[in-house]
Parts: C-alpha cells; sequence; structure tokens
C-alpha cells in the first residue's frame, strides 16, 4: 500500500492531486459521499451515521469501513454518550476536497454518485434551503472548460482553507457541475439565454 493510499492529509497541508484506485472506488456511492460530508461537520458515530442516512447498522458499517480504508474518514477520540455509554465517533480527514477528477475512468453508473449525492441532499433540506443558484449556458472549447473548472475551484478552494474559522455560521452544501448539453445545437435564428441567476435570503438546512 502506497502511503497516498494510507495516510489522511489536511487541506491545510495538501495540494490538488489524482485520486488512487482506492480512493475512487470508495467514491462511487452516494452513500459514501454522504458520509464523508457529514463527518466534515460532525464527529459521528456508526449508528447516528445509519439513523442520519436511513440506513442499517450493518450497512452504514460497511460503508465506514470503506472511507476508513481509503483514508476519507478517520477515528476520533472515544466519548461518553448520553446513556453512558463509550462511543466511537468518526471523523473525516479532509482528503475529499483534494482530488482531482476523484471519478474519472471510473463505471457511468458510478461516477453520477456525487450527483445522486447532492440531488438527495438538496432534496432532504427542501426548496426553503437554497441560498443562491446560477443556471448557465455556454459555448466551450476544452480549453474554455479546463479555465473556467480552474478559476471555479480556485475560489472554493480558498474557502475550503479557510472553513475552520467559520464553524460557529450556519452549513451551506453546494456543488459546481459542469455537463454537456444533450440538446441539439441551436439554429442561427435562435439564441437562448446564456445566464440565469437567483438569491434567496432563507436559512440553510445542517441536515444530509
Amino acid at each position: 500500500m502506497s502511503e497516498s493510499d494510507s495516510a489522511p492529509i489536511h487541506p491545510v497541508d495538501a495540494k490538488r492531486r489524482p485520486a488512487t484506485v482506492k480512493e475512487t472506488k470508495a467514491l462511487a456511492h452516494p452513500l459514501r459521499v454522504r458520509m464523508v460530508r457529514l463527518c466534515g461537520q460532525y464527529e459521528l458515530t456508526n449508528k447516528q451515521l445509519a439513523d442520519r442516512l436511513g440506513v442499517d447498522p450493518g450497512t452504514a458499517h460497511y460503508h465506514v469501513r470503506q472511507l476508513v480504508d481509503a483514508g476519507f474518514l478517520e477515528p476520533a477520540p472515544v466519548r461518553t454518550g448520553e446513556s453512558g455509554a463509550l462511543e466511537k465517533p468518526y471523523r473525516s480527514t479532509g482528503r475529499s476536497w483534494w482530488l482531482s477528477d476523484a471519478l474519472a475512468g471510473s463505471d457511468p453508473s458510478e461516477g453520477f454518485a456525487p450527483v445522486e449525492a447532492f440531488q438527495q441532499e438538496l432534496a432532504e433540506a427542501g426548496p426553503s434551503s437554497i441560498a443562491t443558484y446560477a443556471r448557465f449556458s455556454l459555448h466551450l472549447s476544452p480549453e474554455d472548460i479546463e479555465e473556467l473548472d480552474r478559476r471555479i475551484v480556485a475560489v472554493i478552494d480558498e474557502y475550503v482553507e479557510t472553513d475552520d474559522s467559520r464553524r460557529d455560521l450556519p452549513v451551506h452544501g453546494g456543488m459546481f457541475l459542469l455537463h454537456r448539453s444533450a440538446d441539439r445545437e441551436p439554429g442561427p435564428t435562435t439564441k437562448p439565454p446564456a445566464f440565469a441567476r437567483g438569491l434567496h435570503s432563507t436559512g440553510v438546512s445542517n441536515g444530509a
């Protein structure tokens, strides 16, 4: 096993890099993607994850072990629960924020896992949770796509690096996704709107 497969990486010390085969496999399931996000905000036990995500403890345990083995989760200090029993929670290592093309080359159904996880989280949070959105249609070359991705991800990375200083503020979730349209190219007399944006002042749910 290589060092990149076994050693947790903290966002402050890491640089964006390609995912290993083990990391790609670990992120190829929407439930595991959600577990990583949840454990990035809270230290949660296997049972708490199962309850939060609506799965049985055995299923949760299996997925947690996959994430621990890939370096995305790690055991947090043992604590005493409300009943007085000892609990063994898990927390995110921060590694998932610093992978480039984490699911590139994976099975198409597996590569859609982060999108499925985001859809589930947004559906549970509800329409009132949306703080802002941008919907756009652009004509882009491969070079344009690379530059757009680089610039947007750079801004996101800046906020990721400083997120610990804002732990007292509401948790917001988001996803940047660019896809090739399935629509036919518009004719010379049609010109679809290039950009639509919305901003809502409602609060954002902390739910997974």
